[in-house]
């Protein structure tokens, strides 16, 4: 039974929400009046395209449960920010960054590129250690600065316990930075209950959102350790300072919007968060949580099958990962794409990504149609 809000399930059985996913229908008609308004009357309504600016940033606080709007800035993606807090704070030759050799490249990339500055970058191994958290905190020394971790990794969805990541930074002064791209819009999130210093996601995975705009939480104090690394008009104090006076860097999170905002995004993801937000997280995480139990079930007594995700797993997201104990990955990826059961290839199998809307029907036709190869 397709949900009213996703037309696409009548055609698709689409289980890659921690790839790209699909546009809720709001979304199309949102994106489909911007346009309208746009060709028939140019920037005419331009103000009231200020009033979405203005509420997706509240929609975000409320998502991150940030203490201010102010703390939230619009980016391209979660590399942008990324590469915000790498370049933006001052290092010294020697210093370290802890993180996991989990990372999808985003969150590997920014740090590594330190070395030319003698900064070293070092990487826990978390799937083989009894303890994430532990094997993270056991490679932190006194040269340790920052600590950046995905709240869930992307190829095998193990979720670490982030309270516990945080306060153990807290308490050692260390910066905490998540990449929160397979957490929001999936599973409640806290930035607060974290002792986040940096948060950042795309909005184009579990948050529905298009593809070209992100989310960068910082904290006040933290955000005050961050130099610049890209200027322009719209991280002016005074945006409408276009007569090059003297001017001042904004003092909120939009002093990382350096030029004009990506209005036609903005429309169209506010319109997705006002979907997740009107459920509520709450119902959204049970959701997809039960329908990922579901799943992990239907595969653990499948006879072909073989789970590759840990059923056991302390906290759980929306990633299910298995193979067949028979046919290789690649062969069974394209079986499964070419009879409309849509997937990925990670974490050495196959990806599952289910969301809040999917009903069990589904996923048992996706798990049937397995057996039809």
């Amino acid at each position: 039974m397709s949900h009213p809000e996703f037309p696409i399930t009548n055609n698709l059985i689409y289980l890659n929400h921690a790839a790209v996913a699909p546009w809720p229908k709001r979304t199309s008609d949102a994106v489909k009046k911007f346009a309208e308004q746009n060709t028939a009357y140019g920037s005419h309504y331009y103000l009231e395209w200020l009033k979405t600016e203005k509420n997706i940033r509240h929609q975000l606080k409320t998502l991150l449960n940030a203490p201010s709007e102010n703390d939230i800035a619009l980016v391209k993606n979660t590399s942008e920010a990324l590469s915000f807090v790498a370049y933006g704070l001052s290092w010294k030759k020697g210093d370290s960054i802890v993180s996991s050799n989990e990372e999808f490249p985003s969150n590997r990339i920014p740090w590594e590129s330190l070395s030319n500055q003698g900064v070293k970058f070092r990487q826990a191994d978390l799937l083989s250690a009894s303890s994430p958290e532990e094997a993270l905190f056991s490679l932190v020394d006194s040269t340790t600065r920052l600590l950046s971790i995905s709240s869930i990794q992307f190829a095998s969805g193990l979720r670490v316990d982030l309270k516990k990541i945080g306060q153990f930074c807290k308490d050692n002064d260390i910066l905490f930075c998540i990449d929160a791209i397979q957490s929001l819009g999936a599973v409640e999130f806290d930035v607060q209950a974290y002792h986040a210093d940096f948060v950042m996601a795309d909005g184009h995975k579990w948050m529905f959102g298009p593809e070209g705009l992100g989310v960068f939480y910082t904290n006040p104090e933290s955000r005050s350790k961050l130099k610049l690394t890209q200027y322009g008009w719209h991280m002016m104090e005074n945006i409408h300072n276009y007569e090059n006076k003297p001017w001042e860097i904004h003092p909120t999170a939009q002093r990382f919007e350096c030029g004009s905002p990506n209005m036609l995004g903005i429309h169209a993801w506010s319109a997705s968060l006002a979907l997740l937000l009107e459920i509520g997280m709450d119902k959204i995480e049970a959701d997809i949580i039960e329908n990922v139990v579901y799943l992990t079930n239907k595969i653990s007594i499948h006879p072909q099958l073989k789970l590759l995700s840990n059923p056991q797993a302390k906290f759980k997201s929306g990633i299910v990962i298995f193979k067949h104990i028979n046919i290789n990955n690649n062969k069974l990826y394209n079986h499964l794409q070419g009879n409309g059961v849509i997937c990925a290839l990670r974490g050495g199998g196959i990806r599952l990504s289910p969301h809040f809307y999917h009903d069990k029907e589904e996923l048992d036709r996706a798990i049937a149609i397995i057996d039809l190869i």
